[in-house]
């Protein structure tokens, strides 16, 4: 199964086995939701879709949620120009599309691959980081 960049192999565990080589030669798909098992995340934009990150409680408070932003914005400059940030946050009653994730526009395609490169698989609150490219028409439309 690929994710991101990496292919996920997994194996049954079978401590004291007596043909132990046989096993971790007869790897077992699996399917997680929500996730696409294509290769890749696309073709590379300008925008990365982090996921994974934050939750919509996180992003009810003002004060959190600038926190959430600013850590976002430094961690992401490290790769490349950040343009902007988009965080959308919940409403309350309203369906907002979007919500727990997390988009950076960066200033070339370039920059946005090394982010998603350093990104991927990291931890942020004790949370794996997911991410893809995202459509930079559908950015600037803020259709998320």
């Amino acid at each position: 199964m690929q994710l991101g960049d990496k292919k996920l192999v997994v194996q049954r565990a079978s401590v004291g086995a007596k043909n132990a080589n046989a096993m971790a030669q007869a790897p077992v798909q699996i399917q997680v939701p929500g996730l696409q098992l294509q290769s890749g995340s696309g073709p590379a934009t300008e925008v990365l879709c982090l996921m994974n990150m934050v939750t919509p409680e996180e992003l009810k408070d003002d004060e959190e949620y600038e926190d959430i932003q600013e850590d976002i914005r430094e961690e992401c400059s490290r790769y490349g120009i950040v343009r902007s940030v988009e965080i959308p946050r919940p409403v309350e009653g309203v369906e907002v599309p979007g919500v727990g994730k997390v988009f950076v526009e960066f200033n070339s395609v370039l920059d946005c691959q090394k982010a998603q490169q350093n990104l991927t698989g990291r931890k942020f609150a004790n949370r794996v980081v997911v991410t893809s490219y995202f459509d930079p028409d559908r950015y600037h439309r803020r259709d998320f």
